[in-house]
């Protein structure tokens, strides 16, 4: 799940995001970081003494330490963004403005993408092309970080333009052969994976509904997963509408098979719930072709802030163990929380998302905990995405623990 962006079709090459994870190998804490990192830091890495796991693994106070890879002018700029983007006026009218008729305007619309490009795309991007991105990744990695590879592009209903997705995602396998494993995440028809989406739920009320087309998988819903998108049931897949969801499935593999050779880590973002379902299909279909011999090369995505996020998780992990399928998952909250809770209002349901931030805490550490349990069984493996700093703490620890 990535924070979407609607942008104009002059914004269409600025797709490549970078995120740092302060990480090793299978577990991963991963924050947005300022970019352009110039100067390579001290090595401070220390592993804390078993008995000093009851302290404090992380001081997020020593400030010098933390940000010593960064001058004083790039933190203030930082900081500036990062306030900046959380004034929700500002970030509304930022984006009728690209998407109004002043960007037809010449000197408009260079006035607009230079503030853009030197404020919030220079603080969030790592660049407009698969090279300019992968030089960034080196420098995050050169600071001491370890960084994800993004193709940031989402949510497309034309059928070319996802073959023009996928040939994007293969360039970011290619750029990313020579970091360390990274991320990337769009080759579907939104229509379809809402089609879908609802046909796998009806299945979900009724067993003995038949989906022709649909794959040995893992569970995709648990007993409290929301199913009041499809309130009514619906029409098969057409034959061109099976013809797309088989393409869709080729794309990925494709993908996949690509990031099998390069080694490269494939996770896929979640999205919202009225097409998560389908999502969470062909994600564990390529689970189970691609992700063998101990090591997963497929992640899907789980979202705390969902009711039904620990069940889903610990259903499919099961499944996985059973059928001898390594599995990976990325962990994060959520970013559809308003989307969310006003669509299950209008249709007279409570939201499926949980009440408080605290259950969402709650559900992140659960769900955190139970794969770190796993993987130190020999099991699976996870990225730990949180912007939340206690999170962050507390996943150190029982990584040290376990």
């Amino acid at each position: 799940m990535a924070i979407r962006f609607q942008a104009p079709k002059l914004l269409k090459n600025l797709r490549y995001f970078t995120r740092a994870l302060n990480s090793a190998s299978t577990t991963s804490i991963s924050a947005v970081s300022p970019l352009n990192f110039d100067e390579k830091p001290e090595p401070t890495i220390e592993k804390p003494a078993a008995n000093r796991l009851g302290s404090s693994v992380l001081d997020i106070n020593d400030h010098e330490k933390l940000f010593s890879l960064l001058s004083t002018t790039k933190l203030t700029r930082a900081a500036a963004n990062l306030h900046l983007a959380a004034v929700e006026p500002l970030v509304d009218f930022g984006i009728w403005v690209m998407n109004s008729r002043l960007m037809d305007i010449d000197l408009a619309r260079e006035v607009v993408m230079c503030t853009v490009r030197h404020s919030f795309y220079e603080h969030f991007c790592a660049g407009e092309s698969a090279p300019e991105a992968t030089d960034c990744v080196r420098r995050v990695n050169d600071a001491g970080l370890r960084g994800m590879l993004v193709y940031a592009v989402e949510h497309t209903d034309d059928v070319s333009e996802c073959e023009q997705n996928l040939q994007g995602f293969l360039q970011t396998v290619q750029s990313a052969k020579s970091l360390p494993p990274e991320s990337i995440s769009a080759i579907c028809p939104m229509s379809l994976l809402q089609r879908v989406s609802d046909l796998l739920r009806w299945q979900q009320r009724d067993p003995s509904f038949n989906l022709p087309w649909k794959l040995n998988n893992f569970p995709l819903f648990s007993d409290c997963s929301p199913l009041y998108h499809t309130l009514q049931k619906p029409e098969p897949l057409t034959l061109q509408e099976e013809n797309e969801l088989q393409s869709a499935q080729q794309r990925l593999q494709k993908l996949c098979q690509e990031c099998l050779e390069a080694n490269v880590p494939l996770t896929v973002d979640a999205e919202d719930t009225f097409v998560q379902p389908a999502i969470d299909y062909l994600t564990y279909n390529a689970a189970l072709s691609n992700n063998k011999a101990g090591k997963p090369i497929v992640y899907n995505t789980i979202q705390a802030y969902l009711k039904d996020a620990k069940e889903r998780l610990f259903l499919a992990t099961e499944a996985a163990e059973k059928m001898g399928v390594p599995m990976g998952f990325k962990l994060v909250r959520g970013a559809y929380m308003s989307s969310e809770s006003k669509l299950a209002a209008s249709l007279g349901f409570d939201s499926p998302i949980h009440n408080s931030i605290q259950e969402t805490h709650a559900c992140y550490n659960d769900c955190a905990s139970y794969m770190l349990e796993k993987i130190a069984d020999g099991s699976g493996a996870v990225v730990l995405a949180t912007h939340n700093v206690e999170s962050g703490k507390y996943k150190i620890l029982l990584k040290h623990l376990f």
